[in-house]
């Protein structure tokens, strides 16, 4: 079997992504994110992504949390600094942890002022649930901090919803969400991101916004999508549906694993060592 093509640019040509150069990518190409957590994971997926969030999808798939709800702000700090330290030239993006966006506006401009001077974010992702929040945004992007909006599927909401489902299937659902993309986008969001948007209402969204609209599990219509890395490289058993797994990485690290403890009950490992002659 051949080896897969490295696509990998070369470092030296690519530009640092900024919110302005995200925004170009809109009707050009197809625009490429992924979450990461840590120094390690952000050096090796930078080259290929346009963008990196720092999703506070860190609760269920690093830190051992069932939901992203216990995530608290020094969290979402402590891995967003974590990934900036990697240096990347995707655009580091950081969520908005949960609870914070409903508090007044003096706390959640603190917080995201930390989520940019303490973690190094270039950008915060917001869930959007209400009106207020998005006022809320209006305020943020006048003080310098570049913010996406979350509609569709929430996940900090999933207590109230009582699980997973898709959003936009039906008209009234539909024209919702439209209406809400459309407010963030005159709030000033420089990308809307959209979780379990029916496939339909999701193509109707990216046509009617002049900014990027990034999907996970909303289709192929929209200007970009987003997975876990987790589910990506096949780290946890249990995926979403709409997920497509391009690595078994919980296979090899068993294998790996297996070796060096059989090598060690055995003697292999270390060598044993050899008396001068």
């Amino acid at each position: 079997m051949n080896a897969q093509m490295d696509n990998r640019p070369d470092d030296n040509d690519r530009r640092t992504a900024t919110v302005k150069t995200i925004q170009q990518l809109k009707g050009k190409r197809p625009i490429v994110a992924i979450t990461a957590y840590d120094t390690a994971i952000a050096r090796l997926v930078d080259p290929y992504v346009d963008w990196i969030l720092v999703g506070d999808s860190v609760g269920n798939n690093q830190l051992g949390f069932s939901d992203t709800v216990p995530v608290t702000l020094d969290m979402m700090v402590h891995h967003t600094a974590a990934v900036s330290r990697a240096d990347p030239k995707s655009l580091v993006v950081a969520d908005v942890p949960f609870g914070l966006a409903y508090r007044n506006l003096d706390v959640l401009l603190d917080g995201c002022c930390r989520l940019v001077q303490e973690g190094g974010a270039r950008a915060v992702k917001i869930e959007v649930g209400s009106d207020a929040v998005i006022d809320k945004i209006r305020v943020l992007v006048e003080a310098g901090i570049p913010v996406v909006g979350h509609i569709g599927l929430l996940p900090q909401t999933v207590q109230v919803l009582g699980g997973y489902r898709s959003f936009g299937k039906h008209e009234q659902g539909r024209m919702r969400l439209l209406d809400w993309a459309r407010k963030l986008e005159q709030v000033g969001c420089f990308m809307v991101l959209g979780e379990m948007v029916a496939p339909g209402a999701a193509l109707a969204i990216t046509e009617a916004l002049e900014v990027p609209f990034i999907g996970i599990g909303s289709g192929s219509g929209c200007d970009g999508q987003i997975l876990v890395i987790n589910d990506v490289l096949g780290l946890n058993e249990r995926v979403p549906g709409f997920v497509k797994r391009y690595g078994d990485l919980a296979g090899e690290i068993r294998k790996a694993v297996n070796s060096y403890a059989e090598d060690v009950r055995s003697g292999r490992f270390p060598e044993p060592l050899r008396e001068r002659s």
